[in-house]
């Protein structure tokens, strides 16, 4: 039976390079599927790796209907058997309503892959609508590292590499210590609590004012 199928972990985890390798896998076994992106790094129209990989992707809007999509494809002869969904946190409830829908009424499975919480460590409305509706929430293996070594379990935003909690709660960015743009790190709960970046952490070994523990 079809599912929906929520890929779920912090950046920099590999979620892209898993829904380009799982339509790869599904497309060689003679399954047509539909690949959506939203906001990639690499710009429109295209889901990319952080590894290099990249492939040309229908670009995700708040007006997009993914049932209509679906609809439209199979009346002109294409059978579109799965989605692949990557970041999916930007699609709305509405959207990701659309795709359960799919998978129940049309048999069409859907791979949903996205990051679960903000930078305020809040949770995404289309990923809160996905862990509501998933058949599956899985949470990638990968893990990515905090700067103190331990495992990052959240996201922070960070201009100039000082954290910051305020703000939009979409604005485009990447993993990366990049001066004068918005950036973006993965912390472990202790230091993102603490709005204790590498910038920061760096900048504490080196001054007498900074009490000595991180």
């Amino acid at each position: 039976m079809a599912e929906l199928v929520f890929f779920s972990g912090t950046m920099d985890c590999g979620k892209s390079t898993l829904a380009l390798q799982l339509d790869h896998n599904h497309a060689v076994r003679g399954r047509d599927g539909i690949v959506f992106t939203r906001d990639d790094r690499a710009g429109q129209n295209v889901l990319s790796s952080r590894l290099g990989l990249a492939r040309q992707a229908v670009e995700v809007t708040d007006g997009t209907d993914f049932w209509a999509t679906v609809v439209d494809a199979r009346t002109h002869g294409r059978r579109v058997d799965y989605l692949v969904c990557d970041e999916a946190q930007f699609y709305t409830p509405a959207q990701v309503e659309q795709l359960a829908r799919l998978v129940d009424d049309m048999g069409v499975d859907v791979f949903a892959f996205g990051i679960t919480t903000d930078f305020r460590s809040q949770l995404f409305p289309g990923s809160r609508r996905l862990i509501e509706l998933a058949d599956r929430v899985k949470v990638l293996q990968v893990e990515a590292l905090c700067w103190c070594g331990a495992r990052a379990t959240h996201n922070a935003r960070t201009v100039d590499g000082v954290m910051v909690v305020e703000g939009e709660q979409v604005v485009v960015g990447d993993v990366g210590d990049r001066s004068g743009v918005v950036s973006y790190e993965t912390l472990c709960r202790r230091h993102h609590m603490r709005r204790m970046s590498a910038a920061t952490a760096r900048a504490a070994t080196v001054s007498p004012d900074v009490l000595p523990f991180a």
